[in-house]
C-alpha cells in the first residue's frame, strides 16, 4: 500500500474538502446554525457530542447518549431541521461528475462489499453494517417509507471505486436501497479508511423513490455521515488500516472542512467490535 493512496489526484479532492468551496451549501449550513442558535446556545452546549461520539459536553454517559440519539434527531426533525446538505465530493457516481452507476442494473442491493455486473472485485476490511433511517420533516418526523438511499464510501486503502486508477473498473462500496415501513435501509459493507485531509465518513443521497434514484433524478438531500473517533481508533489499530491511523491523527471533526461547522446531526452511533463486525446507525431528517 502506498503512503498516500490519493497522491495522484489531490486536485480532485478539493471538491471533497468542504463548504468553503461550495457557496450554496455554506449558506444552507449557516441557516441551520441560525435555527440551532435560536433554540439556545446553552442547550446546544449541554448536548454537544464529542469527537468520539461517546459522551456529551455535559458529561452524559455513553449509554445515555446512545439511548437518546435517535430521540434527539427525531425532535430536531419535528422542528423542521433537515440533515445538513453537503458536497457529494469528486467521486459520487451519480452522473454529476461524469460516471453514473445509478442507472446500472445491479445497483439496487444491500450487500455492497462486492462489485456487480461485469466487475468482480471485492473490498476487504472490518465488516460494517450501515443503517440509515429517513425521517420526513414535513410530516412531524414520521418515518419516510418508499424513499431510496444511495450510499458510497472509500475502501480500506482510501480509494473510491470507478475513479481511483487502481480500481476504476470496480463498482464496489456503492449501492441503493428502498426504505422500509420504518424508513430504514441497511447495507452490508466494510469500515472505510481515513484518507489524507478528511475525517472518516460515508456519503449518501436520499431520493423520493427507487425509480427516481435509479434514474439519478430529483434528489432530496446529499449529506455525509461522520464516524465516531472511538470506533475509528479500534478499527485503525488492525492490519490494513495503518495509514488511516496516521491520517486520523492529523485531523478532527472540529477541523474537518465538511464537519467543522456542526456535525451533531451527522455523527453516527457505532456498536459492535472489530472481531464480530460493527454497525453504524444514523437518523436522516429530510
Amino acid at each position: 500500500m502506498t503512503t498516500d493512496p490519493h497522491a495522484h489526484d489531490h486536485g480532485a479532492h478539493e471538491h471533497d474538502r468542504g463548504l468553503s468551496l461550495d457557496l450554496p451549501t455554506l449558506l444552507s449550513r449557516r441557516r441551520l446554525l441560525g435555527i440551532l442558535g435560536g433554540v439556545g446556545a446553552a442547550a446546544v452546549a449541554g448536548c454537544a457530542a464529542t469527537d468520539d461520539g461517546t459522551t456529551t459536553a455535559g458529561g452524559t454517559s455513553t449509554a445515555t447518549a446512545n439511548a437518546t440519539s435517535g430521540a434527539t434527531a427525531a425532535a430536531t426533525a419535528t422542528a423542521g431541521t433537515r440533515i445538513p446538505e453537503e458536497t457529494a465530493g469528486p467521486y459520487p457516481g451519480d452522473g454529476s461528475n461524469g460516471v453514473n452507476v445509478l442507472t446500472d442494473s445491479g445497483i439496487v442491493r444491500s450487500d455492497i462489499v462486492k462489485s456487480f455486473g461485469a466487475s468482480s472485485g471485492q473490498a476487504t476490511g472490518v465488516p460494517l453494517t450501515i443503517v440509515l433511517t429517513v425521517l420526513d420533516t414535513a410530516s412531524g418526523s414520521a418515518p419516510r417509507a418508499g424513499a431510496a438511499v444511495y450510499v458510497w464510501h472509500c475502501d480500506s486503502a482510501g480509494r473510491y471505486s470507478l475513479y481511483d486508477r487502481e480500481i476504476s473498473d470496480e463498482n464496489y462500496l456503492r449501492g441503493v436501497q428502498e426504505t422500509d415501513a420504518r424508513g430504514s435501509v441497511r447495507f452490508t459493507s466494510i469500515f472505510p479508511a481515513a484518507y489524507s485531509g478528511r475525517w472518516p465518513h460515508i456519503h449518501f443521497e436520499v431520493y423520493p423513490s427507487l425509480a427516481k434514484a435509479t434514474t439519478a433524478s430529483d434528489k432530496l438531500r446529499t449529506s455525509q455521515l461522520a464516524l465516531p473517533e472511538a470506533a475509528c481508533r479500534q478499527v485503525y489499530a488492525t492490519a490494513g488500516y495503518e495509514q488511516s491511523l496516521r491520517n486520523l491523527a492529523q485531523t478532527s471533526l472540529a477541523t474537518d472542512n465538511v464537519f467543522r461547522d456542526g456535525h451533531s446531526l451527522q455523527l453516527g452511533t457505532v456498536t459492535g467490535d472489530v472481531s464480530n463486525g460493527m454497525t453504524v446507525t444514523l437518523n436522516v431528517p429530510v
